[in-house]
C-alpha cells in the first residue's frame, strides 16, 4: 500500500458523497445552481472540510453545476432550474490534507424524453462498467475501453477530452487522465493502494467540448448535445476496489 492514511481519504469521501447526494435530493424545477450549490457549501462546511475547487484553483462555486449541454465546470449562479433539466453536481473537497471527488447526474422533476432518461442511466452503467476493470496489475486504459463499450452499446458516445484522474494528497495526480475510451497511451499499470476517481461523461452525440470564451471554466458541447457525468473515487486493491464515495444504486 502507498503512504496514504486511507481513514483520512475514506473521511473525506464521505463527506463529499453526503454533500453530492443531498444536492442530488435537493433538485427541483424553480430553485436556482446557487442555491444549490449553498447546500453544498453548507455540509462541507459542517463536516469541517474545504472546497477543492476554490482552494485549488479559486472557482467561483464551492461545487461545479452543469446543465444540459454543459459537461462540466458549471458556474452557481442565477440560473433557474427548468423542469426536465438535466443536472449534474460534481463535489471535490479535501480535509486534513486529503482529496475526494465525486459527481451525479438527476433529472429535475419529469423527463423531457425517454432518451434523456435512459442518458443518464447509462452514463451510470458506463461507470460500473469502467470500475469493473479496477484492479492492480491491469492498464489504466482497460477502464475507458469499458466505458466506451457500454456507451456505444446504448446508442451513446463519450466524450473525449474530459476524464477521470489520480487523486490523493492532490485533486489531480497520477494518472493525469483515465479517458472514457481506449487510449494507446494510458498504458500504465494501477498499483494496491492508488486512490484514482473514476468518471464517465456520456454525450448523445458530441465528442468534444470547448471552454466558454465568457467566464473561463464552463465546458459545453458545441452543437448542444447532452451530457451526463457519473464519478466515484476508488481505492485500487490486488483484486479489485474499495468506493471512497458513498453509492449511487
Amino acid at each position: 500500500m502507498l503512504d496514504y492514511d486511507y481513514d483520512a481519504l475514506r473521511e473525506i469521501g464521505r463527506i463529499v458523497a453526503l454533500a453530492r447526494d443531498e444536492m442530488a435530493k435537493a433538485v427541483k424545477p424553480g430553485m436556482t445552481t446557487k442555491e444549490l450549490d449553498a447546500i453544498g457549501q453548507r455540509i462541507l462546511e459542517e463536516e469541517g472540510a474545504a472546497s477543492a475547487p476554490i482552494t485549488m484553483y479559486e472557482f467561483p462555486g464551492y461545487t461545479c453545476i452543469s446543465l444540459n449541454d454543459v459537461a462540466a465546470h458549471g458556474i452557481p449562479g442565477d440560473e433557474v432550474i427548468q423542469e426536465g433539466d438535466i443536472v449534474n453536481v460534481d463535489v471535490s473537497a479535501v480535509k486534513d490534507g486529503y482529496y475526494a471527488d465525486t459527481g451525479r447526474t438527476v433529472i429535475a422533476g419529469a423527463a423531457k424524453s425517454p432518451q434523456h432518461e435512459r442518458l443518464v442511466e447509462v452514463s451510470l452503467t458506463s461507470l460500473e462498467a469502467g470500475l469493473s476493470k479496477v484492479k492492480a496489475g491491469v492498464k489504466v486504459n482497460q477502464i475507458g475501453k469499458a466505458i466506451y463499450a457500454d456507451a456505444r452499446k446504448n446508442g451513446f458516445t463519450v466524450i473525449r477530452n474530459l476524464a477521470g484522474h489520480g487523486l490523493g494528497r492532490t485533486l489531480h495526480g497520477e494518472p493525469e487522465t483515465i479517458s472514457n475510451y481506449y487510449s494507446r497511451e494510458e498504458n500504465q499499470l494501477l498499483k494496491a493502494g492508488q486512490v484514482i476517481a473514476v468518471e464517465t461523461f456520456i454525450s448523445t452525440k458530441d465528442e468534444i467540448v470547448y471552454q466558454s470564451e465568457e467566464d473561463g471554466w464552463t465546458l459545453f458541447t458545441p452543437n448542444k448535445s447532452l451530457v451526463s457525468q457519473f464519478e466515484h473515487t476508488v481505492v485500487v486493491t490486488e483484486d479489485g476496489y474499495e468506493v471512497l464515495t458513498g453509492s449511487f444504486r
